[in-house]
């Protein structure tokens, strides 16, 4: 038979002629390795047969398609196998490697340091992570950095104890068993308080800020567990002075308004970890939580004093003025709180229960000057087990709280008679506000419960900027582009009911009353004692005085019932409390979803 041509199959360099005129090959055999841009490629047999003539030398460059031996087919004797470098058995050294760094990062490799996170009731990082995320669902991103410390110290030494640079993140699903895929699907971070006091390191920053630009693009809600010391001053492979030029807090502050933002804290978190816990929708901390801005080293360096970790920035301190917004027991609590809250913003379940409707009617009492705990009226109008309320030890005037109503997420935000008679002060306002602001920048439709006697009044009152603050309320109420309705339980008077209905009562989508509403300028006894002054003055004794004053509050009160604003068009209809929810709820069902992909440049912090 004619010899039959092996060629080249690019233009290449011959680096190996392992063959000689003469010697038998297999079909399949390597007769040659030919260099392309430094990459090997193997030239092979045609056929069996014997090497007739080889007509290229190693070194030689070559045209693709010229030959480079010729090859006589015939059976041939010997037994050949495929070359030994092209053969796999077991696991490959490079994927040997990788597998073995692998398992430097999990728990089982820090036994000790594990032990002392246990030691506290705490649970490690990946732990939590575990966790929170949905099995199997985890994709980490930089897990095999390391600190940037390789000039002081070994680099075995930082990839057996700084893994991760102390942070682990990645994306993964959370309470995918409820939602689709796509509403499921998560970004989450955590720093490892074993590594370095979970402080911020040079690659933890790089690892962040493309965490954080993956979940800006996908548009993925964000969960980080922010305990940690702040910034690190050891790191040593870095160019920078000061470290100023980190985008890290940029990248995240970006998702405000775009993507549901949850910070977890639990043990001590300062100064560049609280900045990050700062920027969040929302923070959950457990009751072993410090959160500031500035640990103890810097409040020393600043000259400030000495205190410890414990001093500064406790759940006490920081649930009370409003920086916490979910205080829970412990890490795993954290953690069910965390996949609650994300609930809400992940649309609609399909399994509820209703409480008795009829229950409502008995919340408000029917002595109107009685107090009573609106939260019973929330609890009643929500699907069972569906209330999440935020921030609620801080400004106790006014209820904030994520519901559900047929499984619809749905935000209430509730004046409460128990507290200054539901009146709205400063800390109110602020907290009403921005928790309209965290419903409308993420299409959750908002529910008003209105009975307060209106803004906080007195020269105390205004030593608070409530001038400013109230303000708050009426320009994010005048902004709002999600459905929302008003539902009057019993006071609505002046500004501070405008306050509870968007600026205006005509501006929801339904403003509706119980039969207990009353609407008013201003306090019924107020304008009375104002207003007739004169008239009542002019009233010598003191019996019949008090009773033209009752007789004139009582005539003021009939004409301020809700069936009578009602019939002058102020509210759109008085209703049976029974059917507060079947209204709401059908209300909703009419309301188109706003399409806008960011309804908002941004979530006030406060």
């Amino acid at each position: 038979m004619d010899p039959i041509a092996t060629t080249a199959p690019s233009d290449c360099t011959v680096v190996s002629l392992p063959l000689v005129p003469g010697q038998e090959v297999a079909e399949g055999a390597t007769v040659a390795i030919v260099e392309v841009m430094k990459i090997e490629q193997l030239v092979v047999a045609p056929c069996d047969g014997v090497v007739a003539a080889v007509a290229v030398a190693v070194g030689d460059v070559v045209k693709r398609d010229a030959p480079l031996m010729t090859i006589t087919p015939g059976t041939i004797d010997a037994v050949h196998t495929v070359d030994e470098d092209t053969v796999t058995t077991g696991i490959r050294l490079d994927l040997a490697e990788v597998l073995a760094r692998r398992a430097l990062l999990g728990d089982d490799a820090r036994p000790d340091a594990v032990a002392k996170v246990h030691s506290r009731g705490r649970r490690t990082a990946r732990e939590n992570l575990a966790d929170l995320v949905d099995d199997d669902s985890f994709e980490e991103y930089g897990s095999f950095m390391y600190a940037a410390q390789t000039r002081r110290r070994s680099r075995e030494d930082l990839i057996a104890n700084t893994p991760g640079d102390g942070i682990v993140g990645g994306i993964g699903r959370i309470n995918g068993n409820e939602f689709a895929d796509d509403q499921s699907r998560c970004a989450v971070m955590s720093y490892d308080y074993t590594v370095l006091a979970g402080t911020q390191g040079l690659r933890g920053h790089q690892k962040k800020d493309r965490l954080f630009e993956v979940c800006e693009r996908l548009e993925l809600p964000l969960v980080l567990f922010a305990e940690g010391g702040g910034g690190r001053p050891g790191d040593t492979d870095g160019s920078s002075i000061a470290g100023l030029n980190v985008p890290s807090f940029a990248a995240i502050s970006r998702l405000s308004g775009l993507v549901p933002t949850v910070a977890i804290v639990s043990g001590r978190c300062f100064a560049g970890n609280a900045a990050l816990a700062g920027v969040c929708d929302v923070i959950i901390a457990t009751p072993d939580a410090n959160l500031g801005m500035a640990g103890p080293a810097m409040i020393e360096g600043g000259g400030l004093g000495v205190f410890a970790p414990e001093d500064i920035g406790p759940v006490d301190v920081q649930t009370a003025n409003g920086v916490i917004d979910i205080l829970v027991p412990d890490d795993a609590a954290a953690v069910d709180a965390a996949k609650r809250y994300l609930s809400y913003f992940q649309g609609a379940t399909k399994d509820w229960t209703a409480h008795d409707q009829e229950l409502l009617r008995g919340v408000v009492p029917e002595k109107r000057k009685r107090a009573y705990n609106v939260r019973d009226a929330i609890e009643l109008l929500a699907d069972e087990g569906s209330v999440m309320e935020l921030r609620p030890a801080y400004a106790e005037g006014m209820i904030t709280s994520l519901v559900r109503l047929e499984g619809r997420p749905v935000g209430v935000i509730a004046n409460n008679p128990l507290h200054l008679g539901g009146a709205i002060d400063a800390p109110g306002s602020d907290k009403a506000a921005r928790f309209m602001q965290l419903c409308d920048g993420h299409g959750i439709p908002l529910l008003f419960l209105c009975d307060t006697p209106g803004f906080m009044v007195g020269p105390e009152a205004e030593k608070d900027a409530q001038v400013r603050r109230f303000g708050r309320m009426f320009v994010v109420g005048a902004s709002l582009t999600i459905p929302f309705a008003t539902v009057v339980l019993r006071k609505a008077v002046g500004l501070g009911a405008q306050a509870m209905a968007g600026g205006s009562f005509h501006a929801p989508l339904m403003t509706i009353s119980w039969p207990t509403g009353e609407v008013s300028g201003m306090g019924i006894e107020g304008a009375i004692t104002l207003g007739a002054r004169r008239e009542l003055d002019a009233i010598d004794d003191a019996d019949e005085r008090a009773a033209a004053y009752e007789e004139r509050v009582a005539m003021m009160y009939e004409h301020s019932k809700a069936l009578n604003a009602a019939a002058h068009h102020e509210f759109d209809d008085v209703i049976d409390p029974a059917e507060t929810r079947r209204r709401i709820v059908n209300l909703l069902r009419s309301a188109p979803a706003n399409p806008a992909r960011r309804r908002r440049p941004h979530i006030d912090t406060w």
